[in-house]
């Protein structure tokens, strides 16, 4: 390896961790927003929202016929609700666990991926993922602790997120062969905020300046993030940058003591590092099949 290619290795790595950062701080203004009395239904209506209005020019550039025109339509619809539930779940679930449960819960999406496409696609799964997955799944059961008096809900919601994450993830995969990005979003941003505002009118309140300032962060940080990783992602390969995303859980860990004094349990911490474990094997075992690429 050249002196040049760990320059670039190195910048990847630092655009990987500022999306990580960006991701955990978001996580955080959430639930803070929700102390202040908001909804989480309203906070992801919101969100949604900021995004439709960040690609209005794009759509006013190109004209809707063409901005929008697609053969794809059903996977967008999948993508677009896989996403939002995995949002909406992960947003009800941060009120009651823990930031760091329901970060990890969240980010085993990896884990989940290969299932829901060898669901959709009835593709093979390697044996090294494979052993990754179990491994994975039994750090999730760890985490959940599963007990006389069951599991708690926000637990399942943190669950839910992960599996909503992995669908979208699957058929973004699926729409990128043909859909630009901004169409793909465009649609995601527009289907959620439908999906969301049944639920968002009836928590309908006004605002301070502080709880605008929070939901417009929320908002932007989508962008923010997506432009960051794939910032990264061109400068460094997939088994550089994408295990990365699993220092969002010690930045998560570290905040959720920091402002609201939660420590996990031993419990928790074995299922924590057995889910990030199996989740950067399962990445980097990935990144070695040839359909991977």
């Amino acid at each position: 390896m050249t002196g040049h290619d760990r320059h670039h290795i190195s910048r990847g790595v630092c655009y990987g961790l500022a999306t990580t950062v960006v991701g955990a701080t978001a996580a955080v203004t959430v639930k803070w927003l929700h102390g202040q009395g908001l909804s989480p239904w309203f906070i992801v209506w919101v969100q949604y929202g900021i995004g439709v209005l960040v690609l209005v020019p794009w759509l006013l550039r190109l004209g809707p016929a063409t901005a929008l025109r697609t053969n794809r339509l059903r996977i967008h619809t999948i993508r677009s609700l896989g996403g939002w539930v995995g949002f909406c779940a992960f947003y009800l679930a941060l009120p009651s666990v823990p930031l760091v449960d329901a970060t990890v819960l969240r980010y085993a999406a990896p884990l989940w991926v290969p299932v829901v496409v060898w669901l959709w696609w009835q593709s093979r799964i390697p044996m090294p993922r494979a052993l990754a997955l179990l491994g994975g799944f039994v750090g999730v059961l760890v985490m959940l602790r599963p007990d006389m008096a069951g599991i708690s809900a926000g637990h399942l919601l943190g669950v839910l997120a992960g599996l909503g994450l992995a669908v979208s993830m699957a058929a973004t995969r699926a729409l990128s062969s043909s859909e630009p990005a901004n169409r793909v979003l465009c649609y995601y941003f527009g289907i959620a905020f439908l999906a969301s505002t049944p639920m968002a009118l009836p928590h309908l309140q006004p605002l301070t300046l502080a709880t605008s300032l929070g939901l417009l962060y929320v908002g932007l940080s989508i962008f923010l993030t997506m432009v960051l990783y794939t910032r990264a992602f061109s400068y460094a390969p997939t088994t550089v940058v994408a295990p990365l995303s699993y220092v969002g859980v010690p930045v998560a860990g570290l905040l959720d003591w920091w402002l609201w004094g939660h420590l996990p349990q031993a419990a928790a911490v074995y299922g924590i590092l057995i889910i990030i474990f199996c989740g950067v094997l399962a990445v980097t075992s990935g990144s070695r099949q040839p359909s991977e690429h």
